[in-house]
């Protein structure tokens, strides 16, 4: 089986950090490979940005078509493309927004998203309810600064979400918390044994939710246990 992370935004390395982490999650249950948005912004911080990269995810459309995987990973936290190529392929298609919040409300747990893009609160709200998750969703917990300046030091980032997620949990009574953003997963990981609630990397929980997907459609005898 193979399934493919498409990163929407233009950052090689991010593609690259985020298929490392998806490859540890997936372990020897299917290979992995993927695509890099060719046209857009290296990262997503604004609607504007998001529109800009769901049509790019969708001139995909024809690779996905022709390399036939068994599974689609949408990297941006805010799914852009999802839908269209959900509507198109007969391969599940999952979004990390899609799967980390679905996580996160597991057991009717409140959650919050801890995120770095402000223009983005909007969207992530927009897109909680979408999933049928507004109730659960208490809101969004942001990283004080430039989203730029902060992705340019991993040290910065990292103190930057711990800041945002303890409060997101002393104060808004958080019983999980969803980083929200592929570009964060790295610093995600550092920080799940730092809270005392659960901590969902999206990208991780979007390989469950493609894995989980394959087996209830009988692809797969795979092994699949929630984060």
């Amino acid at each position: 089986m193979r399934i493919t992370l498409i990163n929407p935004n233009t950052n090689g390395s991010t593609t690259r950090q985020m298929l490392a982490l998806a490859q540890q999650a997936v372990g020897t249950q299917a290979t992995l490979d993927a695509l890099t948005a060719s046209f857009g912004t290296p990262l997503i911080c604004d609607e504007a940005a998001l529109a800009v990269a769901a049509e790019a995810v969708m001139t995909l459309l024809p690779t996905l078509e022709q390399s036939r995987p068994d599974g689609v990973i949408i990297a941006a936290f805010g799914d852009p493309g999802r839908a269209h190529l959900s509507t198109h392929l007969a391969c599940p298609v999952i979004g990390i927004a899609q799967a980390g919040m679905a996580e996160a409300a597991m057991g009717g747990r409140r959650f919050c998203v801890v995120t770095t893009t402000p223009d983005l609160v909007s969207a992530i709200m927009c897109t909680a309810r979408g999933y049928g998750l507004g109730q659960q969703c208490l809101g969004v917990r942001l990283t004080p600064g430039d989203p730029r300046e902060l992705m340019a030091d991993a040290s910065a980032l990292e103190q930057a979400l711990w800041v945002a997620c303890e409060a997101a949990v002393r104060e808004d009574g958080a019983e999980a918390i969803v980083i929200g953003g592929g570009p964060l997963a790295v610093a995600a990981r550092a920080l799940a044994h730092r809270l005392p609630v659960p901590v969902i990397e999206p990208v991780p929980a979007a390989v469950r939710r493609v894995l989980a997907e394959l087996v209830r459609r009988g692809q797969g005898g795979y092994q699949v246990a929630a984060g």
